[in-house]
């Protein structure tokens, strides 16, 4: 048996001398458990995925479950403009909207039952979160720890002086480790993201074993792809930053070939809010670890060039995205339920840039969220706002014409660049920022996590110009990009240097030979640009010559 080999050799490598045999009969007999279980078969994304980005209760009804309402919205107004349906975690939680899991393998009643989930996933393929690095201080795994029972004494990591962490990583101001009281007494344990959220301990075996079953669960349910929410997190090292160690590449490895073994094409998508070039490190060789990673330098790069209206710094970066491999490509997105991350931008915008959009948030009415560092000083982490709000220059965006142009335009940029790309439901639908979420919760990240109501929102999309004009510009695009073949998420990108007022580039599919020119115009003024070839635009119709008139924030896809 190939996928045994593999196995043992994986465990070997994540365990190294700790490891035992019964580990790998223990894998083995989990295997054997889930080979009586049917299985269907998936396909591999192509250029008509498109991902949305949502909350299982993002749209709601008063008196019905929320995932029901969601799926009817989805059917009645967004049809198949979006493929794929990212459902932020779904599970009872705490806190942190749904990042504090109590139950790995229950749906939030709230929101409805696995059946929901089920008749959702016949007309969409779905994403769901694993939150594997930590859960929640009231699941009954940590309660158990608390209290001394069961077998969870070792799933999670006590405070131990003898483990140095003066280099760890993490993206929070409070404290690494929190005391909680249980039966047993006081105890301890190892919070990277709050008091809320307890880190699990994957150096004990049985912590990969059970978390391997969840994720095949998952899989088994309906998942087309699993997100893997901060896994960089997953191993401590004592002296080490703990974040990216090799040990958390290996199981991420090893999940990938146990999703292969049972469903092939299955996606992993790795959340890691870091560098570039840390972020990239989970496609592994290309074939191996993630199929997809999120682009997190994205969001602020095209934030930055439609501030300044200087595409040089995206063109530049773009340049470095080559293709990953035939399976492996980037998980693009301008907006999440997160914030604008600014990590990312580390090694390729200035201070001066980073601090630019810093200040132009806060004048738009967003918020700054903070990380420590290792030396205990702090930096911005991201910023807090909705993408549509943040994209404003308040000198220059003063019509709601412009404000939509300019949404479109940045859209433009995430459905032209190689990767799938993932649409937040707030940018869909053209919201604004939330200051009624944001003051009630004190929450930063709640400007842009607002809950709409089915009946409002869809007669909204209709009447309000703001929304409509977003929601069917958007849905337009979606629909012609989804019929080029060039717009393959595994086809490479050629950046065309046009002009630093233009971000351009070429999209070609290598197998059938369909190419793609993309141009933006990321000024409020009208530009002239000599393209080089001719065509006809696929959004307009209209025959296009080799010098072009872009109109501010107009865009052409040139076939």
């Amino acid at each position: 048996m190939l996928i045994l080999k593999t196995i043992e050799e994986k465990l070997k490598s994540i365990y190294q001398e700790e490891y035992q045999e019964s580990f790998l009969e223990d894998f083995l007999e989990l295997i054997r458990q889930w080979e009586k279980k049917e299985w269907a078969g998936i396909d591999a994304p192509s250029e008509k995925n498109i991902y949305l980005i949502t909350y299982g209760d993002s749209i709601f009804e008063q008196g019905k479950p929320t995932l029901e309402t969601l799926h009817q919205f989805l059917k009645q107004e967004v049809q198949e403009t979006i493929t794929d349906v990212h459902l932020l975690p779904m599970f009872p939680y705490t806190s942190d909207d749904g990042f504090s899991v109590v139950d790995y393998k229950e749906i939030n009643p709230e929101l409805g039952t696995w059946e929901y989930i089920t008749g959702m996933s016949r007309d969409y393929r779905l994403m769901y979160d694993f939150v594997a690095n930590h859960i929640s201080k009231s699941s009954g795994w940590f309660q158990e720890y608390l209290n001394g029972e069961g077998k969870y004494q070792d799933y999670f990591i006590p405070k131990n002086p003898a483990f140095n962490t003066e280099q760890v990583v993490r993206p929070r101001t409070s404290p690494l480790f929190h005391e909680y009281e249980g039966k047993a007494g006081a105890k301890t344990a190892w919070t990277t993201f709050s008091e809320d959220q307890v880190d699990l301990n994957f150096r004990h075996f049985p912590v990969l074993l059970e978390t391997t079953e969840i994720l095949l669960s998952y899989a088994q349910k309906g998942a087309s792809s699993i997100r893997l929410d901060a896994i960089g997190f997953i191993w401590k090292e004592s002296g080490t930053s703990s974040m990216h160690l090799p040990e958390a590449h290996a199981i991420i490895q090893l999940w990938r070939d146990v999703l292969n073994y049972f469903k092939p094409n299955t996606q992993i998508i790795t959340e890691t809010n870091v560098p570039h070039h840390e972020n990239i490190s989970y496609f592994g060789d290309g074939t191996n670890e993630a199929h997809m990673v999120y682009q997190f330098s994205l969001p602020p790069l095209v934030l930055h060039t439609m501030t300044t209206h200087d595409a040089t710094k995206l063109s530049s970066w773009a340049k470095t995205i080559g293709k990953v491999s035939n399976e492996a490509t980037y998980f693009n997105f301008l907006a999440s339920h997160d914030g604008i991350g600014m990590r990312p931008t580390e090694g390729i915008l200035s201070e001066e840039e980073k601090q630019r959009l810093v200040d132009k948030v806060v004048e738009n009415g967003g918020r700054i969220s903070y990380k420590t560092n290792s030396d205990s000083s702090q930096s911005v982490y991201e910023m807090n706002i909705n993408y549509s709000n943040a994209l404003i220059n308040k000198d220059e965006d003063d019509t709601e014409e412009l404000a939509v142009k300019k949404m479109l335009a940045a859209h433009s940029i995430l459905l032209s660049v190689m990767g799938v790309p993932a649409i937040y439901y707030h940018s869909l639908l053209g919201s604004e920022n939330d200051y009624d979420g944001l003051e009630a919760s004190g929450i930063n990240r709640r400007i842009n996590r607002e809950k709409l109501e089915f009946a409002k929102i869809t007669r909204e999309l209709k009447e309000n110009s703001r929304r409509k004009g977003i929601f069917q510009g958007l849905r337009q695009m979606i629909s012609i990009r989804q019929q080029q073949s060039a717009f393959s998420p595994y086809a490479p990108q050629t950046v065309v240097d046009l002009g630093s007022n233009v971000f351009a580039l070429k999209r070609c599919n290598e197998t059938t030979g369909d190419e793609v020119f993309f141009i933006v115009n990321v000024d409020s003024k009208q530009v002239e640009v000599e393209i080089g070839m001719k065509g006809h635009d696929l959004l307009t119709g209209e025959e296009i010559n080799s010098i072009v008139t872009l109109e501010p924030y107009q865009f052409l896809w040139v076939k």
